[in-house]
């Protein structure tokens, strides 16, 4: 066995999988000092140097994510996907792009990761249980799939959360609203009205939401509730609740409809739901008719004229009867803030809504705002209600 290591740097392969096999067996954490052990009873002869690579490297594949280190330290990236031992992917903002020279050793090193970080956030992940979905301690979200559901081999998809928060003068600089958008969203937060982020997976409801947050003013009590710390308000009064899941026996779950119903005992000023989803719809829309002035959440929604459906079809899914859940929803006079992600650019807020209940008692998403991609703001059906409700001059708003 050879002890040296290749001209590129990197560590032998063989060598490397020995000393792992070594440290696994031994249950050693891999210090340099554990490592140069496991170097010499290889019988190979390395420099310092070498071994500080080596140490590196079992670390990170042991211990942290392996070639995914990196990744996961850039502050622009938000999705890692891995396909394969040498088809990696992420999205730092301006679309999905290939990382070649982000590489795994072979298929079993992928899935050797996916189960550690399943193992970290307590779940299950093997020929039994081929799928998981948690959240590790890191906040990263992870969804890990192993064959045979996934017959081309393991596949491992990571969504990073944001560690700042933007400014609305960012936002507008980055192209996500224009300069009049900034004016509105503003406008949306100090007037306490209820709201909804909706839009699309990878969209930015989350960043926004978090923006918005932090404009409340410091005199609020917010209470967050999500099923895993990922907004991050710049607020000096934030409380958090999180959701926990049930165990490998399937006890000690908190569902986020529990911990709405908690959360309206905590004196909220604003109630925030970190992302509406299930039954917790119920909750959050009594909630948004007792009293609560300033409450929001996200939704996924293709569209901001689908969210009344998507609503409807959580609330129903929940016990509520349709007639019940448009009554409630009308009740809130909640706006909806729409964002969208065009092929190849920027996430952007692409309208303000209004709800507004017709004659058959069904409530529609009425836009009042859209903001080209481009630039700009167009009035739209609702313009008039939503200036009303603001009580602005329309000539602030052109």
């Amino acid at each position: 066995m050879s002890g040296r290591t290749p001209p590129s740097g990197a560590p032998d392969t063989r060598l490397l999988e020995a000393v792992r096999t070594r440290l696994i067996r031994e249950a050693a954490e891999p210090t340099l000092a554990t490592v140069a052990a496991a170097v010499r009873a290889e019988g190979a002869m390395l420099g310092d140097a070498e071994v500080l690579t080596i140490s590196r490297t079992l670390r990170a594949d042991l211990a942290g994510v392996g070639p995914l280190e990196p990744l996961m330290a850039a502050p622009e990236i938000t999705d890692i996907l891995v396909n394969g031992p040498r088809d990696v992917w992420v999205d730092d903002g301006a679309g999905l792009r290939r990382v070649e020279e982000v590489r795994f050793a072979d298929e079993e090193a992928v899935r050797r990761l996916a189960q550690r970080l399943a193992a970290q956030a307590g779940r299950r992940l093997d020929t039994a249980a081929p799928w998981a979905d948690a959240r590790l301690p890191s906040g990263a979200r992870l969804h890990a799939v192993l064959p045979p559901v996934s017959p081309e081999g393991t596949r491992l998809s990571l969504r990073l959360p944001r560690h700042r928060v933007f400014s609305l003068a960012e936002l507008a600089a980055s192209g996500a609203l224009p300069p009049p958008g900034v004016f509105l969203l503003r406008s949306l937060v100090e007037s306490r009205f209820p709201f909804l982020v909706s839009g699309g997976t990878g969209t930015g409801k989350t960043t926004l939401l978090s923006t918005l947050l932090s404009l409340a003013g410091p005199q609020e009590r917010l209470l967050l509730v999500e099923e895993s710390a990922e907004l991050r308000p710049e607020h000096p009064h934030v409380i958090r609740l999180q959701a926990r899941p049930a165990n490998i026996e399937g006890r000690g779950g908190v569902e986020l409809d529990q911990l709405v119903r908690q959360a309206l005992r905590m004196r909220p000023d604003r109630l925030v739901v970190g992302e509406v989803r299930g039954p917790e719809v119920v909750s959050l829309l009594h909630a948004l008719n007792t009293g609560h002035e300033g409450g929001c959440g996200t939704l996924h929604a293709n569209t901001a004229t689908d969210v009344p459906a998507r609503i409807e079809a959580l609330g129903c899914a929940a016990g509520l009867s349709r007639e019940a859940v448009h009554s409630q929803l009308a009740a809130t006079r909640a706006l909806v803030v729409h964002l969208v992600r065009e092929p190849g650019g920027p996430r952007r807020v692409a309208q303000l809504c209004v709800l507004r209940r017709g004659s058959g008692g069904l409530v529609t998403a009425v836009p009042a705002v859209t903001f080209p991609d481009g630039g700009g703001l167009l009035r739209d059906a609702a313009f008039e209600e939503l200036r009303d409700r603001f009580a602005l001059r329309s000539g602030r708003l052109s």
